[in-house]
């Protein structure tokens, strides 16, 4: 369909006039509204002059309850699939789209660690890190290059059981989106999307984090609503992966169902941890190696981020079983 008939069809002008008039006046969309326009805009259908309006909209007013619902049910119809690989753990999705800034990027090192207790873990992310270090940079430095098609992901997840993939790989419409942040320099309701993909029909674990307190309450309440299984955190600078100077809250969403796993420590930080001296791809990639060889320890926030997913993929039936495993396969501490 030409997109002056999507424009027809979806009376593009009324549903900016209701999410545009800024954060007193706009109105949420229901949720098959919201279907709709966001499949409209996956399959490039929304000309691009009421798209930048619907985007700036929808980043001033944020979105709603149901229609985060609909954009989400709209992505699902718009994401290639993943087959289960045979590993008995349930595999980890780790959405990977913002990079390092002011801290390393450690996002794979937490990928390396599950696949050494047997759980595939798919990576998934933008290809323009915008200045900023990428997982893709850090893999890259370890030798493990993204995955030239979904064939070869496939494979990896079932003999390295770490695979990387851009995201362009699994929805090129979405890939479109995320790619409209550096011509109106914005971040868009794509990019909180984008870490609920979930390639393998909802029988993954993902790992969803967000870079602000509000996003926290939002997102619980849309993994509450649609029975997710999923681990919330707040990530370092929007990655999934606990700041490994002070552990976030963990939250395990199961069904409808939630569970604290770790609460947030506060105080003062009694000692901070050995980190790599720079945030660069080359300074991370041996740093990580040094943690995985067992010449640097692992920062204990990171010892607990393990354990809960190993617990949400099924690799120990209980968190005191995780926390066990965690802490003498290889990693050395204790938890308290």
């Amino acid at each position: 369909m030409r997109c002056h008939e999507a424009e027809e069809r979806l009376n593009l002008a009324a549903l900016i006039r209701e999410i545009g008039r800024g954060p007193d006046g706009s109105r949420d969309l229901p949720e098959q509204a919201a279907f709709e326009l966001y499949l409209a805009m996956l399959d490039g259908q929304v000309p691009e002059f009421e798209l930048g309006a619907i985007l700036i909209a929808l980043r001033v007013k944020g979105e709603g309850p149901e229609e985060l619902l609909g954009f989400h049910r709209a992505l699902k119809e718009r994401v290639a699939g993943l087959d289960l690989p045979s590993a008995a753990a349930s595999p980890v999705v780790l959405p990977s789209y913002n990079g390092a800034r002011h801290q390393a990027n450690l996002t794979p090192l937490l990928a390396l660690l599950l696949a050494r207790f047997g759980v595939p873990v798919l990576i998934h992310g933008a290809a323009d890190a915008h200045g900023r270090v990428s997982t893709a940079d850090v893999l890259s430095a370890l030798g493990i290059a993204p995955c030239r098609d979904l064939a070869e992901a496939q494979a990896r997840l079932e003999d390295a059981l770490v695979a990387y993939v851009s995201v362009d790989l699994l929805s090129p419409g979405l890939a479109a989106l995320l790619a409209t942040r550096k011509r109106i320099g914005l971040r868009s309701s794509s990019h909180s999307l984008a870490k609920l993909i979930d390639p393998f029909q909802d029988l993954a674990l993902r790992v969803v984090s967000v870079s602000h307190p509000d996003y926290l309450e939002r997102m619980g309440r849309f993994l509450d609503a649609t029975g997710a299984h999923a681990l919330l955190l707040r990530g370092t600078e929007g990655e999934p992966f606990a700041n490994p100077k002070r552990r976030p809250r963990i939250e395990h969403y199961r069904d409808g169902e939630a569970e604290v796993l770790f609460e947030a420590e506060g105080g003062p930080i009694p000692a901070l941890p050995n980190l790599p001296s720079a945030i660069d791809a080359a300074s991370t990639a041996d740093w990580i190696s040094q943690v995985l060889t067992g010449h640097v320890p692992l920062p204990l926030p990171l010892v607990h981020q393990l354990a809960c997913c190993l617990y949400g993929a099924g690799s120990a039936a209980t968190m005191a079983e995780a926390k066990a495993l965690a802490a003498l396969r290889g990693v050395g501490f204790a938890f308290r």
